[in-house]
């Protein structure tokens, strides 16, 4: 939303009616990438799909290019929203790392649409000179939360020695690598390969491989 200056010179926050509104222009946005694709996802769809004129759009968003921005965003909290929950509740690092990794599987699971859009920005959303604008750099900040936890574990002596930001990242990779083949081929068993992934990478990370604590 284009911020709109009080007479103090400082940007409004939106009232709890246009919150609504741009949630609900954000979830009609989603349906409309993950049915159309990028390249059909117009705003005159969007503002038919959610029921309002194109210039309401225009009023809470600057362009489209901002509105994709806030859908990337708007998908990833509520992917927070899923997981941190199921992740805190676990009380080692090792079942914590196997239940973000289930837990991000099922979320996708139970949103395909919010993970077609998702994917349909992600790959076609290009900046000014042509390069993605969700490009390695996007992931710095889930890699850092993982070196966190990879970096308590080993100073508890959890987890055997390592590099973290290695480890993140593949980590990371097998989660990406995991649903993009679950989105091409849909009648995978995701539940299933996120067990599997889980216990590949608690396996690989424990500083005691025969008594590692995995969930089944």
């Amino acid at each position: 939303m284009r911020p709109e200056n009080s007479t103090t010179g400082q940007a409004r926050r939106p009232s709890l009616i246009e919150e609504v509104r741009r949630r609900q222009i954000l979830e009609s946005a989603v349906t409309v990438f993950a049915e159309f694709g990028y390249a059909k996802a117009s705003l005159a769809r969007i503002a038919e799909r959610a029921g309002i004129s194109k210039g309401v759009i225009s009023y809470h968003f600057a362009g489209k290019d901002e509105l994709m921005e806030r859908l990337v965003e708007h998908v990833y909290a509520e992917i927070t929203e899923f997981v941190v929950p199921r992740v805190t509740a676990e009380e080692t690092v090792l079942r914590r790392i196997g239940e973000r990794i289930r837990a991000v599987a099922d979320y996708v699971r139970t949103n395909p649409a919010e993970l077609r859009a998702l994917t349909e920005v992600l790959h076609n959303l290009l900046d000014e000179n042509g390069r993605p604008v969700y490009g390695d750099q996007f992931n710095e900040s889930i890699y850092q939360g993982l070196e966190a936890e990879f970096r308590t574990g080993q100073a508890s002596g959890e987890l055997r020695p390592f590099d973290t930001r290695v480890m993140a990242v593949t980590v990371q990779a097998g989660i990406d690598a995991m649903i993009a083949y679950w989105h091409s081929y849909p009648e995978h068993d995701l539940a299933a390969h996120a067990g599997e992934l889980a216990d590949l990478i608690t396996h690989a990370i424990t500083a005691n491989p025969t008594t590692s604590e995995v969930q089944p």
